[in-house]
């Protein structure tokens, strides 16, 4: 069993809670995610990493409100305990596996959406802690859904928070304070990590490309079993087959068909969506290699 620890709410319908899991936090680092389990029979849902304490082998998750199971999980207390934790699933960011000398060369902005705060922030503080500076830009609709603005802005050289609605910080969508930074501010980027909801991480995409902006997006919200077998989270990358929960769950946002990628996710919602998508897929719609032909 897996104890939880200091578990709190954040904003409406947003929770946040340490799970004791020292076995993951020995070897997790930041882009990957954990799949937890609140009982014996209960679903198995996969939630991305949002912080690691390996002294006390204490994992953070970050996670909203969607369905019976995350009530179940925002019911939990301190003291109270996971049936199971399994993880660290996913590939890391490909930041941590270059040069710190060459990092230290680049001008990187991560822009966080929603609960994209939470997978932002390992990646940001990995950064810092290796001597990397990087700028982040943070989005929700409103003030009142904002998360992780301190512990973001302690990460990060210089933190800019965007508002659908104009009620705190900058006016606008998060590829509207981008351009601002770049056309107006000056700004000079040499990447850019999006990360949030799919059609924020799409039209970032489509903002960087017109910069020429090389641009990571990472596409867990599509992910559903978190192994690659029920093909949930496949998409096309560049034209190619990839599964999010074992290819990713980060990719070339440049390349990720997006308009494909939701399209589907709705459709796998429904018994008679899956099965559609099952006949129309064929051989590549299960399993991690997205050419195995198994039975669904």
């Amino acid at each position: 069993m897996y104890k939880v620890s200091n578990a709190r709410q954040l904003v409406d319908k947003i929770y946040a809670m340490d799970i004791e899991a020292p076995r993951v936090t020995a070897h997790c680092q930041p882009g990957q995610f954990i799949i937890v389990k609140v009982d014996k029979n209960g679903e198995r849902i996969p939630l991305t990493i949002c912080d690691y304490d390996r002294e006390k082998g204490t994992v953070t998750i970050v996670f909203q409100i969607a369905g019976v199971t995350t009530t179940k999980i925002a019911e939990l207390k301190d003291g109270d305990e996971f049936c199971d934790v399994t993880g660290p699933l996913g590939k890391p960011s490909d930041l941590i596996f270059e040069p710190i000398e060459d990092l230290k060369k680049k001008s990187i902005i991560f822009i966080a959406g929603g609960v994209g705060a939470a997978p932002v922030y390992p990646q940001a503080k990995w950064l810092k802690e290796h001597g990397v500076g990087c700028d982040i830009i943070l989005g929700s609709k409103t003030k009142d859904l904002l998360i992780m603005e301190d512990a973001l802005r302690s990460v990060c050289t210089d933190l800019y928070v965007a508002t659908d609605d104009g009620s705190y910080g900058f006016a606008g969508m998060v590829t509207q304070q981008l351009e601002d930074l770049v056309e107006n501010k000056g700004k000079k980027y040499d990447l850019c990590v999006s990360i949030g909801p799919m059609i924020m991480m799409k039209f970032t995409a489509l903002t960087t490309k017109k910069y020429d902006i090389p641009t990571v997006v990472s596409m867990n919200p599509i992910m559903v079993d978190g192994t690659g077998m029920c093909g949930g989270c496949r998409l096309h990358v560049g034209g190619e087959v990839k599964f999010a929960c074992v290819d990713g769950p980060e990719f070339d946002g440049h390349k990720v068909n997006f308009d494909e990628a939701m399209k589907r996710s709705q459709m796998y919602k429904t018994l008679e969506g899956r099965a559609l998508l099952k006949l129309q897929e064929g051989d590549t719609h299960h399993g991690g290699c997205g050419n195995c032909g198994e039975e669904a």
